[in-house]
C-alpha cells in the first residue's frame, strides 16, 4: 500500500502506520522512530552497499582484496548466503540457523567494526559504511528475532520501483492530486501481485463489481472484493489450476 505525503517529516509514516504492532521493515530514514509499539528491522542491502561503492572507489591500480571495505563486504555477504540456503525454509528452521550460524558472523562483525572505527576516517566512504552498521545495529540484527523476517527490504524496494521510474513519464504525477491518484491505484496493483492476482483481470472484477454494490461502503461487501478474498472468480488468478 502506498500513501503520498508532500514532505519526508516522521510524523508521516506514525499516523499512517497508527494502531500497527509488530515489525516494520524499513531503511535507513530516522522518521520510523516516529512509530510507535513497533520494532524496526534494518536493511542489510543498504549496509552492504556501502562497502562496496567504498570498494569502487579504491584506485585502479591498487589491489582490493585485503581491504577494509572488501572485509566488511565479505562479512555481508556471508550473511546472504546463509539466507540463500535458507529461501525454502520454515520459518522456524530459518530462525534455528540463524541464531547457530548468523549470530556468530554478527558477533564477529560488531567486534570488526569497533577495531576499525578508531582507523578509518569518519568521511571517507569506509568511515560512513562502517558508521551506517555501527548506527543501524539494533535494525540490523533485529532478523535474528523471528524466522519470518527477512535480511533487507529489498522487496518493498522492487514494489516500489516502477513508481518511481514511471512518475517522470506521466504529467498528472506532477500534482498532489495526480499523486494521491496513482498512489491509490498502485497500491491495488501491487496488492494484487503480493496476493497471486492478474492485475488487469482484477481491475475488471472491481470496475464491473463495485458500482452494482447496493452500498459502497459496506464493510462485509468489500472484504469479499479484496486481494485475499477467497470469493474473487478463479479468472483473477496469475496462475489458473
Amino acid at each position: 500500500m502506498y500513501d503520498y505525503k508532500p514532505t519526508r517529516n516522521g510524523a508521516h509514516p506514525r499516523e499512517f502506520l497508527s494502531g500497527f504492532k509488530g515489525y516494520l521493515h524499513v531503511d535507513g530514514y530516522s522518521g520510523y522512530h516516529k512509530v510507535q509499539g513497533v520494532t524496526l528491522v534494518g536493511c542489510w542491502a543498504h549496509a552492504r552497499r556501502k562497502f562496496d561503492e567504498a570498494l569502487k572507489a579504491l584506485p585502479a591500480g591498487q589491489s582490493k582484496t585485503e581491504t577494509a571495505a572488501q572485509q566488511g563486504l565479505a562479512f555481508c555477504n556471508e550473511l546472504f548466503a546463509i539466507e540463500r540456503e535458507l529461501r525454502d525454509a520454515s520459518p522456524e528452521e530459518r530462525h534455528a540457523v540463524r541464531m547457530e550460524r548468523s549470530k556468530p558472523i554478527l558477533e564477529a562483525y560488531w567486534a570488526w567494526l569497533q577495531k576499525q572505527r578508531s582507523r578509518t576516517l569518519p568521511k571517507s566512504l569506509l568511515g560512513q559504511a562502517i558508521a551506517y552498521s555501527l548506527n543501524q545495529w539494533d535494525k540490523l540484527t533485529a532478523f535474528l528475532k523471528d524466522g519470518r523476517l527477512e535480511l533487507d527490504n529489498n522487496r518493498s524496494e522492487r514494489s516500489i520501483k516502477p513508481f518511481v521510474i514511471g512518475r517522470k513519464n506521466w504529467l498528472f504525477a506532477n500534482t498532489p492530486r495526480g499523486a494521491k491518484a496513482s498512489a491509490t491505484i498502485y497500491s491495488v496493483i501491487e496488492m494484487a501481485k503480493e496476493n497471486g492476482l492478474n492485475p488487469f483481470q482484477y481491475l475488471k472484477v472491481l470496475f464491473e463489481q463495485l458500482p452494482q454494490l447496493p452500498d459502497p461502503k459496506d464493510p462485509e461487501a468489500l472484504d469479499r472484493l479484496l486481494p485475499w478474498s477467497s470469493s474473487l472468480p478463479l479468472t483473477c488468478r496469475a496462475s489458473q489450476p
